[in-house]
């Protein structure tokens, strides 16, 4: 939900359980300008109010463009890719609407054969086939462990968490069926295989002849190639998606793309599960801004974006011939230091946490849409969770209650006065805001330091200030799922999500063992030792929890909420409209 080695978007729902870079606005424009005006784009012709049933056309406001089929990679996993890709890259299991993990029997099933030592089988279905005709089956899944596993170094996952656990896949050329044998437990095994590439495609055009037979050889050599397609080969720039290469393995596939507009999904022929409901669904990418506009006039069906106070009067202001309705999501704003700058000096990080608002942000952003929201003070755990008040309890001290008067003393006291702080974040509307309260509370009339605002809209591109380390303060948001392996690779050392490069060697171990756990009391105890460490390195400082909204027409049918980072489209293979 990172240094010059690579991007923070990780490891998402598709295989694994990891946080992901949570999509946000960069639209800067007033709020009721037609979309024309806010770079959205004209509508696709075939998006107009359909007659209803199957064949009509179902439209969906998203914020960030696609760019990227492969988002199992450092530099390429957020929520922008996951969103087109939730029907196009199927695997064992997704989210379902209340964050559980639910296997998915259209594409195979798995069971546990063995507990000492953990040994899970993997059946896909026999129809499974990639949408050219080429079938599902081991080399794939060869693939899939061989990139995330961490085995080999020059693939470049966001994550290893549970794959680096796990021997290599037991199977053969054609085999429709793996065995995965677990060197030590994994408690979220079942969060493992949500998604593949294909290992045809990257045989191909990564010059290996056979990928079973260069990963059982151990030769880095022989997979060089066929790393460096995976890690790069399924990028796009917009516009260019390639069919021939980004297959899909899912009732949806990608029929065009208009750069900046629209991503148009339509069915996909060789999909041998339950058919979609709709024909064809297009995403449309509008600025937030827009987006209550666009569903007032018909033009889109769905929304859920980052709401503000703006947006929400926006909507609410629409009247009955929309739906609104406020959600929860597991989803947070935070605050994190880069440990290879000044901020490796903990008096630094403690003034900036001493001095950020947090409750000002809460009170003036957060509670206009959610008048019960606090301050979110853990890393783990999400106040709308049974665990939170406990995790909390026991390990939240005051280190980053704001007291301005003790930030300036702090500094003063070190002879840090003065110390330039590049605050970087995307540069959408919300994030401003917060920058300025920053800005103002930690600034020279403040705290005390030279706080420089460097946000822009590239700070998450692979060349922009995340990826470079070029900040000293990043704010962003993580947005995962109940699962608590999910955060392993934000904190353990080295891992894809641990963007500021720190390191501490108990909560390496500890996290370890996190994984390894299934009691949920003991997974508590566990995650409250973690905090309770970052919370005395003053790791990150979490900020708040982030509200949800899900905005429709009257005519949408089977849109469900997803709190979790899979988003709306987990279930678009559902969504229809109804006849007028």
């Amino acid at each position: 939900m990172i240094n010059t080695r690579r991007s923070a978007k990780l490891v998402a729902l598709l295989t694994g359980s990891a946080l992901v870079l949570a999509a946000c606005a960069t639209s800067e424009e007033p709020a009721g300008e037609s979309e024309a005006t806010t770079g959205g784009g004209a509508a696709p012709a075939a998006s107009g109010a359909p007659d209803g049933g199957s064949d009509a056309v179902f439209t969906y406001a998203y914020e960030q463009e696609f760019f990227s089929y492969n988002n199992d990679t450092a530099d390429t996993n957020a929520s922008a890719n996951a969103i087109v890709l939730n029907q196009i890259k199927r695997g064992f299991w997704y989210f379902g609407p209340d964050g559980s993990v639910v296997p998915d029997e259209e594409f195979g099933t798995f069971e546990v054969t063995s507990e000492e030592p953990l040994t899970v089988e993997y059946t896909f279905a026999e129809e499974a086939v990639w949408s050219d005709g080429e079938p599902i089956d081991c080399d794939d899944a060869v693939l899939a462990w061989a990139a995330l596993s961490g085995k080999f170094p020059e693939f470049l996952p966001a994550g290893t968490t549970g794959y680096e656990n796990q021997q290599a896949p037991a199977c053969e050329d054609g085999d429709k069926t793996f065995t995965i044998v677990y060197d030590t437990p994994f408690g979220d095994y079942t969060s493992m295989y949500g998604a593949f590439v294909p290992a045809h495609i990257v045989e191909q055009n990564g010059g290996v002849e056979d990928i079973i037979a260069a990963v059982r050889a151990g030769d880095p050599a022989a997979l060089s190639g066929a790393a460096t397609f995976w890690n790069t080969g399924f990028n796009f720039n917009p516009g260019e998606y390639d069919p021939a290469v980004a297959l899909s393995a899912g009732p949806y596939q990608v029929e065009t793309w208009e750069a900046t507009q629209s991503i148009t999904l339509v069915a996909n022929p060789e999909w041998w599960g339950e058919p979609p409901a709709t024909e064809q669904v297009v995403i449309r990418y509008i600025a937030q801004d827009a987006q209550a506009q666009a569903l007032q006039n018909g033009e889109v069906q769905a929304m859920d974006p980052q709401p503000s106070p703006d947006l929400l009067a926006q909507l609410e202001a629409i009247g009955d011939t929309v739906s609104v309705e406020p959600q929860d999501q597991y989803t947070y704003e935070h605050w994190d230091f880069n440990f290879a700058g000044p901020f490796a000096d903990r008096n630094l990080r403690e003034a900036f946490a001493l001095c950020i608002p947090r409750q000002t942000m809460v009170d003036n952003l957060i509670k206009p849409l959610n008048p019960e929201a606090n301050v979110l003070n853990s890393r783990y755990s999400f106040p709308f969770e049974e665990d939170y008040d406990a995790v909390v309890e026991a390990s939240y001290a005051d280190q980053s209650e704001q007291d301005i008067p003790a930030a300036r003393a702090l500094l003063e006291a070190n002879g840090q006065t003065g110390t330039v702080l590049r605050l970087g974040h995307n540069a959408n509307a919300r994030r401003t805001q917060e920058a300025a309260l920053i800005v103002e509370a930690c600034g020279p009339n403040g705290a005390g330091f030279e706080v420089q605002d460097i946000g822009n809209a590239n700070f998450f591109e692979p060349e922009g200030a995340l990826n470079t380390g070029a900040y000293d303060v990043a704010q962003f948001a993580w947005s995962g799922s109940p699962l608590k392996s999910g955060s392993a690779s934000t904190f353990q050392t080295g891992g894809g999500n641990n963007n500021g490069q720190y390191t501490n060697p108990q909560v390496d171990e500890l996290v370890n063992q996190l994984n390894a756990e299934t009691d949920p009391d003991a997974q508590t105890e566990l995650v409250i030792q973690i905090e309770t460490i970052l919370w005395e390195d003053l790791a990150t400082i979490p900020g708040f929890a982030f509200p949800g909204v899900l905005a429709t027409t009257a005519d949408a049918q089977g849109v469900e909420y997803n709190p979790t980072q899979s988003g709306l489209t987990w279930n678009m293979q559902e969504w229809t409209r109804s006849a007028e």
